[in-house]
C-alpha cells in the first residue's frame, strides 16, 4: 500500500499512523513495540512492582506506562533511561530500545513523528515544495493525492484525504500546540489544483492564520538572504521540553534526534522566521494574491 509520508510526499509502508485526537499519543499495533512492552512489563514483574507503584518511581503516569507495555506508544528516551534505573535492567531496556529505533523503516519515521506532533508544544514547519498537510483545504490535498504517480486507487485516495485533514485537529487542540508555518510564495502562485482551489486555499490560510497559537509567514518570492536553501523541514518541542527535527525527500524522511543537528535547524529557523514577511504583511500578500472575490 501507498500513503502519505507527512504532507505531500509517499512512500511504500505496511501500517500508517492512526489518528488519534486525543492527544494520547497511541500508535496502531506493532510486533516491534509489543515485544518491547512485554520486556519492560517483565521487568517491572522482577522488581515486584505494579504499574501505579512504578509510576512515582519514574514520574510518568499510569496510562503512558500501560500503553508502552501494550505496544501501542513509543517510549520517550526520558522514560527508557528512567525504567531502565529503577527496573536494575542491566542495560537490555536501553538496547532494545535502540534496536526499536534501528528497525524502523521509512513509514514508521513517519509514525514516529505523527505520534510526537500529537504530544507538542511547540510546532515550527518551512516548506517550499507544498503547503503543509495541517494547512491544507480538502480540494487542495485531494489534487495533490490525485496527480502525483504512482496514482492512487480510489480508495486508496479516500483514505490518505481523511487521514491527512484528520491532522488538521491539533490546530484547535487545547492545550494549545504554538504553531509556526513558513510557506514560500511560489508554492501559493503554483495554482495547485487551479484557480478556485488556490482561492479557497489562501482563505482557508488567512483563516488559519488568524487563530491565537498560529503564526503564518510567507516567504517572498525575492530573497537575496534565504536560510532554508538546504530544503523544507519540521522542529517540535516535545511535553518534556525536548527537541526534535524531521527532514523529509522523494520517499524518504527522517526524524532527528542529535542535539547537534537540532541547534543547527533552530537556528535556520529563527533566521527565516526573520526572512520572511511578518504574520500581518504576510496576510496582505496573500489577499493580494487571492484577488477579488
Amino acid at each position: 500500500m501507498v500513503v502519505t509520508d507527512r504532507e505531500g510526499c509517499r512512500g511504500e509502508v505496511t501500517a500508517v499512523a492512526s489518528v488519534d485526537e486525543s492527544g494520547d499519543g497511541e500508535v496502531e499495533q506493532d510486533s516491534d513495540l509489543e515485544s518491547f512492552g512485554d520486556m519492560v512489563k517483565a521487568f517491572r514483574k522482577r522488581a515486584g512492582l505494579t504499574q501505579e507503584q512504578l509510576g512515582p518511581l519514574i514520574r510518568y503516569s499510569v496510562q503512558y506506562i500501560g500503553s508502552v507495555e501494550q505496544g501501542r506508544r513509543h517510549p520517550s528516551t526520558k522514560f527508557v533511561d528512567r525504567v531502565e534505573e529503577k527496573l536494575d535492567a542491566f542495560g537490555v531496556i536501553r538496547i532494545a530500545a535502540n534496536q526499536l529505533t534501528r528497525r524502523r523503516g521509512l513509514a514508521k519515521w513517519f509514525r514516529r513523528w505523527a505520534e510526537l506532533e500529537k504530544g507538542a508544544v511547540t510546532l515550527n514547519t518551512y516548506e517550499c515544495r507544498s503547503v503543509p498537510g495541517l494547512l491544507q483545504t480538502e480540494a487542495y490535498a485531494r489534487t495533490q493525492i490525485r496527480d502525483v504517480p504512482p496514482l492512487p486507487t480510489p480508495e486508496d485516495a479516500e483514505a490518505r484525504v481523511v487521514r491527512r485533514l484528520g491532522r488538521q485537529a491539533l490546530l484547535r487542540r487545547t492545550p494549545f500546540i504554538a504553531f509556526s508555518f513558513i510557506i514560500e510564495q511560489a508554492v501559493i502562485e503554483r495554482q495547485t489544483g487551479g484557480p478556485e482551489v488556490t482561492r479557497e486555499l489562501i482563505d482557508h490560510l488567512l483563516g488559519c492564520g488568524e487563530l491565537p497559537n498560529v503564526d503564518l509567514q510567507i516567504m517572498p518570492r525575492v530573497s537575496p538572504v534565504h536560510a532554508g536553501t538546504d530544503g523544507p523541514f519540521c522542529l517540535l518541542e516535545t511535553e518534556e521540553n525536548e527537541w526534535a527535527g524531521y527532514s523529509e525527500g522523494q520517499r524518504t524522511g527522517r526524524v532527528i534526534f542529535d542535539p547537534k543537528d537540532i541547534s543547527v535547524l533552530n537556528q535556520r529557523y529563527a533566521k527565516l522566521r526573520i526572512q520572511a514577511l511578518n504574520p500581518a504583511d504576510s496576510a496582505g500578500l496573500l489577499m493580494r494574491l487571492r484577488g477579488s472575490p
